[in-house]
């Protein structure tokens, strides 16, 4: 299959999921099938993420995946390896194969040697999923040990689907709030676990926000969902003095239900010199949700700052004076706000990237 054709049948799937108003997982599970067909493969991973800490929001798995997401979650924020994801969410081409960068040689990698070999993996690609200036997923394929790597030309075609794939994601990203989302906890979730991710206690709140995140992974019980994994796994690479992990231990996820909701992991000293973390729910601050709205809508740095000082109330005259810029650049600035946001007055922008306000 040639790049054009895989760009033609992504169209086509755009299209079916707006008609079909399909969810970020139905949409992502329909994206592995079609690549199925163009790349074949073993097993597959896509996952969303916060663009600003690069943490999993949620993955799509398959083919006895679950079972090793927690090892590749290890490698990936715990340990040195080839193709992290981080590394690709910057590359020129955000496309990368373990038996390329390897030259031939996957023994190389620790991860494969310890995760995916024992497994009956042999190689892998990744892609990171950018689109706007900013990461929106992963996506991830695996080959049998009895089948042959991945090619370049196999790597060009996914290069291909990634800023399809990445625009879609980031247009979940951008979806209008609900005006009545669901019922949440009024108290705060609080998760404790031990250094080796095991449940020590929650409070009811945790709970809550642990069934529905294991719900829409479609997780067993007692399985830690991926954002929680995700965020524990910073909080510790932070405490190992790991110079990769600058980023905080904390994302912001859409539900589906529309809410927001916002995951940060402490590190506790407990009693006996033990170390425990502390995992936080609690439903995203404004500040947050415009953050990632305002990335999802592609605004400009001068953009989210005239967003912000407008939702404060300031007039266009105000406006002008505080950036040292004429009252027709400012309504220049609005009128392209407006449009990617898709509103038409300044009530309805506030209320698009500030709905907590």
């Amino acid at each position: 299959m040639k790049e054009s054709q895989m760009i033609n049948i992504l169209k086509q799937l755009d299209t079916d999921r707006q008609e079909y108003k399909w969810t970020s997982k139905e949409y992502r599970e329909a994206v592995i099938d079609k690549l199925r067909k163009a790349v074949p493969f073993t097993a597959a991973c896509c996952t969303t993420t916060d663009p600003h800490t690069l943490l999993s929001t949620g993955a799509v798995t398959g083919q006895g995946l679950t079972e090793l997401h927690p090892l590749l979650f290890q490698y990936e924020y715990l340990r040195e390896d080839y193709m992290k994801y981080e590394q690709l969410a910057t590359a020129t081409v955000p496309v990368a194969c373990l038996s390329g960068v390897t030259e031939g040689k996957p023994e190389r990698s620790a991860r494969y040697m310890n995760v995916l070999q024992p497994a009956g993996l042999g190689d892998e690609l990744r892609a990171a999923l950018v689109s706007g200036g900013a990461c929106w997923g992963f996506l991830t394929l695996f080959r049998s040990a009895h089948e042959l790597p991945f090619q370049e030309e196999e790597c060009r075609i996914i290069a291909a689907a990634v800023p399809l794939i990445a625009a879609v994601l980031r247009s979940y990203a951008a979806g209008l709030p609900y005006d009545q989302p669901d019922t949440v906890p009024e108290d705060n979730g609080i998760l404790i676990l031990n250094d080796s991710l095991l449940q020590l206690s929650a409070n009811d709140a945790a709970n809550h926000w642990l069934d529905k995140l294991r719900r829409l992974e479609e997780l067993d019980s007692g399985v830690l969902p991926r954002p929680v994994n995700a965020v524990c796994l910073r909080a510790l690479a932070a405490e190992m003095g790991d110079g990769g992990a600058s980023a905080p231990a904390s994302l912001c996820l859409r539900l589906e239900n529309g809410a927001y909701l916002t995951v940060t992991a402490s590190r506790l000293e407990a009693t006996g010199g033990k170390k425990e973390l502390a995992v936080t729910f609690v439903c995203a601050k404004s500040s947050d949700i415009f953050r990632l709205l305002a990335d999802a809508c592609v605004l400009t740095p001068r953009e989210k700052e005239l967003a912000e000082m407008l939702s404060r109330g300031l007039s266009t005259k105000e406006l002008a004076e505080s950036l040292y810029i004429s009252a027709y650049t400012v309504q220049d600035h609005l009128k392209s706000i407006f449009r990617k946001t898709g509103v038409t007055s300044r009530r309805e922008l506030t209320t698009r990237l500030f709905p907590h306000k």
